[in-house]
């Protein structure tokens, strides 16, 4: 009894900061996955409350992905500890209680209900609320806008709608003010950024190491549940994405929608992810093998798309007998994706229309100013203040009994 005694007070010394954070992680992105990576920063434990399909409708508008889809993409994140489901839309402290949550994170936009009421109200009036920089450069509103201005016939064609190469991808026609959270933003990429989302980690000599290449746009539970299948097959899984001008070439003009590093940073946040190979060749080369000492190649059941020269890209696999085909067992493809889009265009143009003018209106309202903010100065060192966030030690916390539920 004494030892239990002893561990208990233990264990109550050094009680594991648990934080919430919640949203609708539509098409979750690079976006996503800093704000989650930001909120882990901020205490040991992280629970993700995810709002459902109808919540999302009566709120927002359609989501693009479904509850299923957006809570396993959720509890894919490595920075994520436990997803909490259809968490209410205004966060509760009931909830927060529940979970021993000692304080919600949030980005420093401005959240609010169909009614105009403060989804965080609750929990500001607690002293329960921090927030991190809003991560610039994307948002699901952009990037559902970017496929607004596909047709279906591109994809068969070619030959409708094709975006040059200077075209900006907007939400903007037709309205002379833009709002300051989902306005386009340029990505501008940085080692920092990439150093945030790598762990750093390599493979250890005896390491099965597999490899696995591919565009990756639009990162979506058929990623997911891929990389996950692929991870089984050795010890530490490597991910060659491609190159912007490489996907043009073999998918035609209007892809990717993400760049490359957007992609790079999306993919790096996956917790079945160890490495990542930015501009991998399209066609596997001696050189990739040998570098990276890759034991396992593989590839999904899609078909193949042969190279610029008509060239299997995994002949040199198959050759070395080291190729294998997976089914990660999700039929969402990036081109699923955008045929949900398309197939309810009218739905989405009006949803990104209403929200557009709601943010405005709110930024005005609570700002007092009429014009956009330049979100192209936020920046990871400037995680407000008075959040008095605790420093870290460089050795990460491991929470008890840590678990990669969704539920």
């Amino acid at each position: 009894k004494n030892t239990l005694l002893i561990m208990s007070s233990s264990e109550e010394s050094k009680k594991p900061v648990v934080v919430w954070t919640d949203g609708c992680f539509d098409m979750m992105h690079y976006g996503h996955a800093n704000a989650l990576r930001q909120a882990k920063n901020l205490g040991d434990y992280l629970i993700v409350g995810v709002h459902s399909d109808e919540a999302i409708r009566k709120n927002k508008g359609p989501p693009v992905m479904n509850e299923e889809e957006r809570y396993e993409a959720v509890a894919a994140c490595k920075w994520v500890d436990e997803v909490y489901r259809d968490a209410p839309f205004q966060t509760k402290l009931s909830v927060l209680d529940e979970k021993n949550v000692d304080f919600c994170v949030h980005g420093d936009d401005i959240i609010t209900t169909a009614d105009g009421d403060d989804c965080y109200a609750e929990v500001k009036a607690a002293g329960k609320f921090k927030t991190v920089p809003r991560t610039k450069g994307v948002s699901t509103t952009d990037l559902v806008g970017r496929m607004l201005l596909m047709t279906k016939s591109h994809f068969v064609s070619n030959e409708e709608c094709v975006l040059s190469k200077t075209q900006e991808v907007g939400l903007h026609h037709g309205t002379s003010k833009k709002s300051p959270y989902t306005r386009l933003s340029k990505f501008i990429p940085s080692t920092k950024q990439i150093f945030q989302f790598s762990d750093g980690k390599t493979p250890k000599e005896d390491d099965t190491i597999v490899y696995v290449d591919g565009t990756f746009d639009l990162f979506h539970i058929g990623h997911i549940s891929f990389l996950k299948k692929a991870r089984t097959l050795g010890d530490y899984l490597i991910v060659g994405i491609h190159t912007d001008s490489d996907v043009n070439q073999i998918k035609g003009e209007n892809h990717p929608l993400n760049n490359l590093h957007e992609r790079v940073l999306a993919v790096l946040s996956c917790r079945y992810v160890d490495e990542v190979i930015i501009g991998a060749p399209y066609c596997i080369t001696e050189g990739l093998l040998n570098s990276q000492s890759i034991h396992v190649v593989a590839h999904g059941v899609d078909v193949v798309e042969l190279g610029p020269n008509g060239e299997d890209p995994y002949q040199l696999a198959k050759d070395r007998g080291i190729f294998q085909v997976i089914d990660g067992g999700s039929n969402v493809t990036t081109s699923v994706i955008i045929d949900r889009i398309l197939a309810n265009r009218a739905a989405y143009i009006e949803r990104n229309k209403k929200k557009e003018m709601k943010e405005i209106n709110e930024y005005e309202q609570n700002v007092g100013e009429k014009r956009p903010l330049d979100n192209n100065n936020n920046d990871d060192n400037n995680n407000n203040n008075n959040n008095n966030n605790k420093n870290k030690n460089e050795e990460e916390v491991e929470p008890p009994a840590k678990k990669h539920k969704s539920n």
